[in-house]
């Protein structure tokens, strides 16, 4: 029997060695970004949602502000107001709009509506104050994903 050179050596032990190399595991670099992080606010029913810029863009949210307007229902008077778009029913039948009150950050806020003007606006007798930015386009997808449905 002739003796094994080096090199031969070498290369049965990589070829020994290739199964044991090809049966590992790879593990991917764990770098996944969730678009939504949800966070339970203490102490209420309420969470926290904050947003990826790239989830806020995808959803299209747009906001605008909670605004006093004259209206003249019964009397003429100041009114809060918001654009009907911006409220939100849940299933017991309460009005909700959430709140904006810092970039990627939203919270749903029960209002009161006393009356829809023309089907555009939404006449409050509680909700937030005015100033205050609510979500007009991308509600539902809020919702959606304070109460993680799809998941």
């Amino acid at each position: 029997m002739k003796p094994i050179n080096h090199k031969t050596g070498l290369m049965i032990l990589l070829l020994a060695a290739l199964p044991l190399v090809a049966c590992q595991k790879q593990e991917a670099p764990h770098n996944k970004i969730e678009p939504a992080h949800v966070e339970h606010i203490e102490g209420s029913e309420l969470s926290h949602l904050t947003l990826t810029e790239k989830a806020v863009e995808r959803i299209g949210i747009q906001t605008t502000q909670v605004s006093e307007e004259m209206i003249a229902h019964s009397e003429a008077q100041l009114r809060m107001v918001v654009p009907y778009a911006a409220v939100i029913y849940d299933v017991q039948g309460r009005t909700w709009v959430y709140t904006n009150p810092e970039p990627l950050n939203y919270v749903r806020h029960e209002i009161k509506v006393d009356f829809v003007e023309g089907g555009k606006k939404a006449v409050l007798l509680e909700g937030p104050p005015v100033g205050t930015k609510v979500v007009i386009v991308g509600t539902a997808e809020l919702y959606g994903t304070e109460y993680q449905v799809g998941h």
